[in-house]
Protein backbone atom coordinates (compact mmCIF):
# COMPACT_ATOMS: atom_id res chain seq x y z
CA UNK A 1 0.00 0.00 0.00
CA UNK A 2 1.48 3.38 -1.19
CA UNK A 3 1.50 5.62 1.79
CA UNK A 4 -0.37 8.89 0.45
CA UNK A 5 1.55 11.23 2.54
CA UNK A 6 4.16 10.03 0.54
CA UNK A 7 2.73 10.46 -2.73
CA UNK A 8 3.42 13.63 -5.07
CA UNK A 9 0.82 14.81 -7.42
CA UNK A 10 0.75 17.48 -10.27
CA UNK A 11 -0.94 19.74 -7.43
CA UNK A 12 2.01 19.72 -5.43
CA UNK A 13 4.81 20.58 -8.29
CA UNK A 14 2.52 23.87 -9.86
CA UNK A 15 2.57 25.09 -5.75
CA UNK A 16 6.28 24.36 -5.86
CA UNK A 17 7.00 26.63 -8.72
CA UNK A 18 4.32 29.02 -6.98
CA UNK A 19 6.96 28.71 -3.67
CA UNK A 20 9.97 29.06 -5.79
CA UNK A 21 9.00 31.80 -7.70
CA UNK A 22 11.54 34.86 -7.39
CA UNK A 23 14.05 32.34 -5.53
CA UNK A 24 15.22 29.72 -8.51
CA UNK A 25 16.09 30.73 -11.80
CA UNK A 26 14.18 29.82 -14.77
CA UNK A 27 16.86 28.10 -16.39
CA UNK A 28 17.82 28.32 -20.04
CA UNK A 29 17.00 25.90 -22.96
CA UNK A 30 20.03 25.36 -24.76
CA UNK A 31 20.13 23.92 -28.41
CA UNK A 32 23.31 21.60 -29.16
CA UNK A 33 23.56 21.04 -33.02
CA UNK A 34 26.32 18.71 -32.27
CA UNK A 35 23.89 16.21 -30.64
CA UNK A 36 20.92 16.62 -33.20
CA UNK A 37 22.97 15.77 -35.58
CA UNK A 38 24.16 12.96 -33.83
CA UNK A 39 20.69 12.22 -32.53
CA UNK A 40 18.92 13.24 -35.89
CA UNK A 41 16.71 15.29 -34.32
CA UNK A 42 16.95 18.34 -31.94
CA UNK A 43 18.52 18.04 -28.71
CA UNK A 44 18.01 20.69 -26.08
CA UNK A 45 19.92 20.84 -23.00
CA UNK A 46 18.23 21.92 -19.78
CA UNK A 47 20.80 24.52 -18.03
CA UNK A 48 20.71 23.29 -14.33
CA UNK A 49 23.96 23.85 -13.82
CA UNK A 50 23.15 27.59 -14.39
CA UNK A 51 20.89 27.41 -10.91
CA UNK A 52 21.57 29.03 -8.46
CA UNK A 53 24.38 27.27 -6.31
CA UNK A 54 24.89 25.19 -9.52
CA UNK A 55 22.59 22.63 -9.39
CA UNK A 56 18.40 21.55 -9.47
CA UNK A 57 19.36 21.16 -5.51
CA UNK A 58 18.20 24.52 -4.66
CA UNK A 59 14.63 23.42 -5.62
CA UNK A 60 13.71 20.86 -3.54
CA UNK A 61 15.87 22.44 -0.89
CA UNK A 62 13.89 25.05 -0.34
CA UNK A 63 10.19 23.96 -0.92
CA UNK A 64 10.92 21.54 1.97
CA UNK A 65 11.85 24.14 4.28
CA UNK A 66 9.46 26.29 3.50
CA UNK A 67 7.25 23.88 4.17
CA UNK A 68 8.02 23.90 7.87
CA UNK A 69 6.11 25.04 10.81
CA UNK A 70 7.59 27.97 12.69
CA UNK A 71 8.81 25.48 16.01
CA UNK A 72 10.32 23.49 13.31
CA UNK A 73 12.27 26.14 12.04
CA UNK A 74 13.05 27.73 15.12
CA UNK A 75 14.81 24.19 15.76
CA UNK A 76 17.04 24.51 12.68
CA UNK A 77 17.66 22.38 9.88
CA UNK A 78 20.63 19.54 9.64
CA UNK A 79 21.92 17.98 6.01
CA UNK A 80 24.48 15.58 5.02
CA UNK A 81 26.26 15.87 1.56
CA UNK A 82 29.24 15.82 -0.38
CA UNK A 83 28.03 18.94 -2.24
CA UNK A 84 25.11 20.08 -4.10
CA UNK A 85 22.64 19.76 -1.63
CA UNK A 86 24.33 20.61 0.77
CA UNK A 87 24.61 23.94 -0.77
CA UNK A 88 21.04 23.80 -1.84
CA UNK A 89 19.75 23.55 2.00
CA UNK A 90 23.13 26.46 3.10
CA UNK A 91 21.23 28.93 0.69
CA UNK A 92 17.77 27.95 1.33
CA UNK A 93 17.80 28.13 4.89
CA UNK A 94 19.86 31.61 4.16
CA UNK A 95 16.72 33.30 2.23
CA UNK A 96 14.35 31.54 4.79
CA UNK A 97 16.11 33.19 8.37
CA UNK A 98 16.75 29.26 9.10
CA UNK A 99 19.74 28.03 11.18
CA UNK A 100 21.02 25.44 9.17
CA UNK A 101 23.96 22.76 9.82
CA UNK A 102 25.43 20.88 7.14
CA UNK A 103 27.43 17.72 7.75
CA UNK A 104 30.38 16.83 4.44
CA UNK A 105 32.86 13.90 4.29
CA UNK A 106 36.79 14.77 5.44
CA UNK A 107 37.72 14.36 2.13
CA UNK A 108 34.86 17.11 0.65
CA UNK A 109 36.70 19.19 -2.23
CA UNK A 110 37.15 22.40 -0.81
CA UNK A 111 34.99 24.70 -3.12
CA UNK A 112 32.37 22.87 -2.05
CA UNK A 113 33.06 22.90 1.29
CA UNK A 114 34.09 27.12 1.24
CA UNK A 115 30.45 27.26 -0.70
CA UNK A 116 28.32 25.78 1.71
CA UNK A 117 30.04 28.36 4.57
CA UNK A 118 29.56 31.04 2.43
CA UNK A 119 25.98 30.78 2.10
CA UNK A 120 25.83 30.59 5.48
CA UNK A 121 25.67 26.87 6.75
CA UNK A 122 28.04 25.76 9.69
CA UNK A 123 29.51 22.83 8.11
CA UNK A 124 31.01 20.04 10.33
CA UNK A 125 33.70 17.81 8.54
CA UNK A 126 33.06 14.16 9.36
CA UNK A 127 32.88 10.93 8.28
CA UNK A 128 35.17 9.57 5.23
CA UNK A 129 32.19 8.48 2.82
CA UNK A 130 28.67 9.80 2.94
CA UNK A 131 27.10 6.99 4.50
CA UNK A 132 29.50 7.96 7.63
CA UNK A 133 28.11 11.43 7.34
CA UNK A 134 24.62 10.41 7.08
CA UNK A 135 24.37 8.64 10.13
CA UNK A 136 26.52 11.71 11.85
CA UNK A 137 23.86 14.28 10.72
CA UNK A 138 21.09 12.13 11.66
CA UNK A 139 22.27 11.62 15.35
CA UNK A 140 22.68 14.98 15.48
CA UNK A 141 19.06 16.04 14.76
CA UNK A 142 17.73 13.17 17.27
CA UNK A 143 19.58 14.82 20.03
CA UNK A 144 19.32 18.59 18.92
CA UNK A 145 15.79 18.25 17.29
CA UNK A 146 16.94 19.65 14.25
CA UNK A 147 15.22 18.93 11.18
CA UNK A 148 16.48 16.64 8.59
CA UNK A 149 16.69 17.16 5.46
CA UNK A 150 17.05 14.55 2.63
CA UNK A 151 18.57 15.31 -0.39
CA UNK A 152 16.19 13.13 -2.52
CA UNK A 153 13.35 11.14 0.12
CA UNK A 154 10.97 13.50 0.87
CA UNK A 155 7.70 14.30 -0.91
CA UNK A 156 8.08 18.14 -0.93
CA UNK A 157 11.50 17.95 -2.55
CA UNK A 158 10.99 15.65 -5.07
CA UNK A 159 7.96 18.25 -5.77
CA UNK A 160 10.39 20.99 -5.88
CA UNK A 161 12.82 19.13 -8.27
CA UNK A 162 9.72 18.52 -10.39
CA UNK A 163 9.36 22.30 -11.17
CA UNK A 164 11.96 21.36 -14.02
CA UNK A 165 9.98 19.33 -15.60
CA UNK A 166 7.12 22.22 -16.21
CA UNK A 167 9.80 24.74 -17.17
CA UNK A 168 10.92 22.03 -20.01
CA UNK A 169 7.04 21.56 -21.09
CA UNK A 170 6.99 25.47 -21.73
CA UNK A 171 10.19 25.88 -23.09
CA UNK A 172 10.15 23.12 -25.49
CA UNK A 173 6.33 21.98 -25.97
CA UNK A 174 7.38 19.50 -28.81
CA UNK A 175 9.58 17.37 -26.91
CA UNK A 176 9.03 13.62 -27.46
CA UNK A 177 11.98 12.89 -24.95
CA UNK A 178 13.36 13.87 -21.46
CA UNK A 179 16.71 12.19 -20.09
CA UNK A 180 17.97 12.95 -15.94
CA UNK A 181 20.50 11.83 -14.26
CA UNK A 182 19.44 9.57 -11.54
CA UNK A 183 21.07 9.14 -7.92
CA UNK A 184 18.29 8.92 -5.60
CA UNK A 185 15.55 9.54 -7.63
CA UNK A 186 14.14 12.68 -6.31
CA UNK A 187 14.92 14.65 -9.94
CA UNK A 188 13.46 12.09 -12.21
CA UNK A 189 11.12 11.34 -10.21
CA UNK A 190 9.51 15.09 -10.07
CA UNK A 191 9.95 15.47 -13.70
CA UNK A 192 8.17 12.36 -14.16
CA UNK A 193 5.48 12.86 -11.74
CA UNK A 194 4.81 16.67 -13.68
CA UNK A 195 5.65 15.81 -17.32
CA UNK A 196 3.52 12.39 -17.23
CA UNK A 197 0.14 14.49 -15.89
CA UNK A 198 0.26 16.61 -18.75
CA UNK A 199 1.94 15.24 -21.54
CA UNK A 200 1.83 11.35 -20.96
CA UNK A 201 3.26 10.35 -24.54
CA UNK A 202 6.39 11.76 -23.49
CA UNK A 203 8.87 9.53 -22.51
CA UNK A 204 11.04 9.88 -19.29
CA UNK A 205 14.79 7.94 -19.61
CA UNK A 206 16.74 8.18 -16.34
CA UNK A 207 20.41 6.89 -16.58
CA UNK A 208 22.66 5.93 -13.85
CA UNK A 209 26.60 5.28 -13.51
CA UNK A 210 27.23 1.52 -14.32
CA UNK A 211 29.50 1.69 -11.89
CA UNK A 212 26.20 3.12 -8.87
CA UNK A 213 23.23 1.83 -10.90
CA UNK A 214 20.73 0.48 -8.13
CA UNK A 215 17.83 1.66 -10.16
CA UNK A 216 18.10 -1.26 -12.46
CA UNK A 217 17.95 -4.25 -9.97
CA UNK A 218 15.88 -2.24 -7.34
CA UNK A 219 12.85 -2.08 -10.44
CA UNK A 220 13.38 -6.15 -11.05
CA UNK A 221 13.26 -6.70 -7.35
CA UNK A 222 10.26 -4.31 -6.80
CA UNK A 223 11.81 -2.62 -3.65
CA UNK A 224 14.85 -0.95 -3.52
CA UNK A 225 17.89 -2.49 -3.77
CA UNK A 226 21.24 -0.92 -1.69
CA UNK A 227 24.16 -1.50 -4.24
CA UNK A 228 27.27 -2.60 -2.09
CA UNK A 229 30.29 -0.07 -2.36
CA UNK A 230 28.89 2.02 -5.07
CA UNK A 231 32.17 3.45 -7.61
CA UNK A 232 32.21 5.75 -10.35
CA UNK A 233 33.54 9.24 -10.70
CA UNK A 234 29.73 11.15 -10.57
CA UNK A 235 29.67 11.77 -7.46
CA UNK A 236 26.12 13.52 -7.62
CA UNK A 237 24.52 10.22 -8.42
CA UNK A 238 26.71 7.75 -6.47
CA UNK A 239 23.82 6.57 -4.39
CA UNK A 240 23.64 3.39 -3.13
CA UNK A 241 20.34 2.76 -2.51
CA UNK A 242 17.31 4.70 -4.19
CA UNK A 243 15.02 6.74 -2.00
CA UNK A 244 11.31 5.00 -1.07
CA UNK A 245 9.55 7.98 -2.30
CA UNK A 246 10.96 8.33 -5.46
CA UNK A 247 10.95 4.53 -6.26
CA UNK A 248 7.76 4.13 -6.53
CA UNK A 249 7.06 7.26 -8.68
CA UNK A 250 9.84 6.13 -11.11
CA UNK A 251 8.59 2.82 -10.95
CA UNK A 252 4.69 4.01 -11.83
CA UNK A 253 5.98 6.64 -14.12
CA UNK A 254 9.81 6.78 -15.59
CA UNK A 255 9.61 4.29 -19.43
CA UNK A 256 13.47 3.30 -18.70
CA UNK A 257 16.42 3.50 -16.68
CA UNK A 258 19.89 3.24 -18.55
CA UNK A 259 23.47 2.82 -17.63
CA UNK A 260 26.60 4.59 -18.94
CA UNK A 261 29.98 3.87 -18.43
CA UNK A 262 32.97 6.12 -17.47
CA UNK A 263 34.51 6.53 -20.39
CA UNK A 264 30.87 7.84 -22.02
CA UNK A 265 30.35 10.06 -19.08
CA UNK A 266 34.22 11.45 -19.66
CA UNK A 267 33.78 12.52 -23.03
CA UNK A 268 30.21 13.82 -22.49
CA UNK A 269 31.62 16.29 -20.12
CA UNK A 270 34.41 17.13 -22.81
CA UNK A 271 31.73 17.35 -25.73
CA UNK A 272 29.80 20.03 -22.75
CA UNK A 273 33.15 21.98 -22.39
CA UNK A 274 34.07 22.24 -26.23
CA UNK A 275 30.83 22.21 -27.94
CA UNK A 276 28.31 24.12 -25.72
CA UNK A 277 30.55 25.79 -23.88
CA UNK A 278 29.09 24.63 -20.62
CA UNK A 279 30.96 23.41 -17.29
CA UNK A 280 29.10 20.42 -16.24
CA UNK A 281 30.00 17.85 -13.65
CA UNK A 282 29.87 14.31 -14.34
CA UNK A 283 26.38 13.64 -12.84
CA UNK A 284 25.35 16.41 -14.96
CA UNK A 285 26.68 15.26 -18.22
CA UNK A 286 25.00 11.54 -17.59
CA UNK A 287 22.04 12.36 -20.06
CA UNK A 288 24.69 13.30 -22.76
CA UNK A 289 26.81 10.85 -21.94
CA UNK A 290 23.30 7.91 -22.71
CA UNK A 291 23.28 10.41 -26.05
CA UNK A 292 26.72 9.70 -27.57
CA UNK A 293 26.18 5.80 -26.26
CA UNK A 294 23.49 5.11 -28.44
CA UNK A 295 21.81 7.99 -29.98
CA UNK A 296 19.82 5.94 -32.29
CA UNK A 297 17.68 5.00 -28.91
CA UNK A 298 16.38 8.81 -28.91
CA UNK A 299 12.82 10.21 -30.37
CA UNK A 300 13.71 13.86 -31.00
CA UNK A 301 13.04 16.30 -29.66
CA UNK A 302 14.82 15.83 -27.09
CA UNK A 303 15.86 17.67 -23.66
CA UNK A 304 18.96 16.56 -22.12
CA UNK A 305 18.73 17.79 -18.33
CA UNK A 306 22.30 19.03 -17.40
CA UNK A 307 21.25 18.85 -13.71
CA UNK A 308 24.91 20.18 -12.09
CA UNK A 309 27.82 22.04 -12.81
CA UNK A 310 29.40 21.96 -9.15
CA UNK A 311 33.10 20.08 -10.29
CA UNK A 312 36.49 20.37 -8.24
CA UNK A 313 39.32 22.02 -10.47
CA UNK A 314 41.54 19.14 -9.99
CA UNK A 315 38.88 16.03 -10.47
CA UNK A 316 37.77 18.65 -14.08
CA UNK A 317 41.53 18.29 -14.75
CA UNK A 318 41.99 14.34 -14.49
CA UNK A 319 38.26 14.08 -16.08
CA UNK A 320 38.92 15.52 -19.11
CA UNK A 321 42.28 14.05 -19.71
CA UNK A 322 40.51 10.52 -19.38
CA UNK A 323 37.59 12.39 -22.12
CA UNK A 324 40.31 13.07 -24.44
CA UNK A 325 41.82 9.26 -24.02
CA UNK A 326 38.52 7.89 -24.55
CA UNK A 327 37.82 9.87 -27.74
CA UNK A 328 41.14 9.15 -29.07
CA UNK A 329 42.78 12.21 -28.57
CA UNK A 330 45.15 11.75 -25.83
CA UNK A 331 47.65 8.60 -26.57
CA UNK A 332 49.73 7.50 -23.44
CA UNK A 333 52.57 4.73 -24.35
CA UNK A 334 55.83 3.64 -23.04
CA UNK A 335 58.92 1.64 -25.68
CA UNK A 336 62.14 0.83 -25.64
CA UNK A 337 65.17 2.14 -27.67
CA UNK A 338 68.56 1.90 -28.36
CA UNK A 339 70.52 4.66 -25.87
CA UNK A 340 72.48 6.36 -28.37
CA UNK A 341 73.03 9.95 -29.11
CA UNK A 342 70.32 11.33 -31.24
CA UNK A 343 67.81 7.87 -30.46
CA UNK A 344 65.33 10.17 -29.07
CA UNK A 345 65.41 12.79 -31.62
CA UNK A 346 64.79 10.55 -34.13
CA UNK A 347 62.13 9.19 -32.14
CA UNK A 348 59.91 12.89 -32.07
CA UNK A 349 60.86 13.14 -35.41
CA UNK A 350 58.84 10.43 -36.69
CA UNK A 351 56.13 11.49 -34.30
CA UNK A 352 56.37 15.01 -35.81
CA UNK A 353 55.76 13.38 -39.79
CA UNK A 354 52.74 11.91 -37.77
CA UNK A 355 51.76 15.02 -36.67
CA UNK A 356 51.24 13.76 -33.38
CA UNK A 357 51.72 16.93 -30.45
CA UNK A 358 53.82 15.89 -28.00
CA UNK A 359 52.90 17.00 -24.96
CA UNK A 360 55.11 15.53 -22.27
CA UNK A 361 58.46 12.93 -22.57
CA UNK A 362 59.41 11.29 -20.00
CA UNK A 363 62.97 9.51 -20.62
CA UNK A 364 64.55 6.35 -18.50
CA UNK A 365 67.91 5.49 -18.89
CA UNK A 366 69.17 3.74 -15.89
CA UNK A 367 66.55 0.88 -14.51
CA UNK A 368 67.14 -2.73 -13.64
CA UNK A 369 64.58 -3.64 -15.79
CA UNK A 370 66.95 -2.27 -18.75
CA UNK A 371 69.59 -3.59 -21.04
CA UNK A 372 73.09 -1.34 -21.02
CA UNK A 373 72.61 -0.27 -24.45
CA UNK A 374 68.70 0.44 -23.95
CA UNK A 375 66.48 3.26 -22.60
CA UNK A 376 62.80 3.43 -22.08
CA UNK A 377 60.94 6.42 -23.25
CA UNK A 378 56.83 7.12 -21.81
CA UNK A 379 54.75 9.57 -24.08
CA UNK A 380 52.09 11.60 -23.39
CA UNK A 381 50.93 13.08 -27.06
CA UNK A 382 48.02 14.96 -28.41
CA UNK A 383 46.16 13.11 -31.06
CA UNK A 384 43.13 13.75 -33.65
CA UNK A 385 40.95 11.05 -32.89
CA UNK A 386 41.09 6.77 -33.10
CA UNK A 387 41.73 6.68 -36.63
CA UNK A 388 44.77 9.25 -36.10
CA UNK A 389 46.25 6.76 -32.75
CA UNK A 390 46.24 3.92 -35.36
CA UNK A 391 48.56 5.90 -37.45
CA UNK A 392 50.86 7.04 -34.70
CA UNK A 393 50.90 3.27 -33.69
CA UNK A 394 51.33 2.00 -37.36
CA UNK A 395 54.07 4.58 -37.88
CA UNK A 396 56.13 3.75 -34.95
CA UNK A 397 55.84 0.02 -36.05
CA UNK A 398 57.39 0.65 -39.41
CA UNK A 399 60.26 2.62 -37.98
CA UNK A 400 61.01 -0.36 -35.73
CA UNK A 401 59.74 0.78 -32.48
CA UNK A 402 58.02 -1.77 -30.60
CA UNK A 403 55.80 -0.31 -27.95
CA UNK A 404 55.00 -2.00 -24.73
CA UNK A 405 52.86 -0.24 -22.62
Amino acid sequence: MVDKSASVTLDDVRNAQKTLSGVARVTALEGSRHLSALVGAPVHLKCENLQRTGSFKLRGAYVRIAGLSEQERAAGVVAASAGNHAQGVALAAALLGVRATVFMPVGAPLPKVAATRDYGAEVRLQGQVVDETLRAAQEYASVTGAVFIHPFDHADVVAGQGTVGLEILEQCPEVRTIVVGVGGGGLVAGIAVAVKALRPDVRVVGVQAAGAAAYPPSLAAGRPVAVDAPVTMADGIRVGRPGDVPFRIVGELVDEVRTVSEDALSRALLLCLERAKLVVEPAGASPVAALLSEPEAFEGPVVAVLSGGNVDPLLMQRILTHGMAAAGRYLSLRLRLTDSPGALATLLGVLSEVDANVLDVSHVRTDPRLGLTEAEVELHLETKGPEHCARVAEALGEAGYTVIG
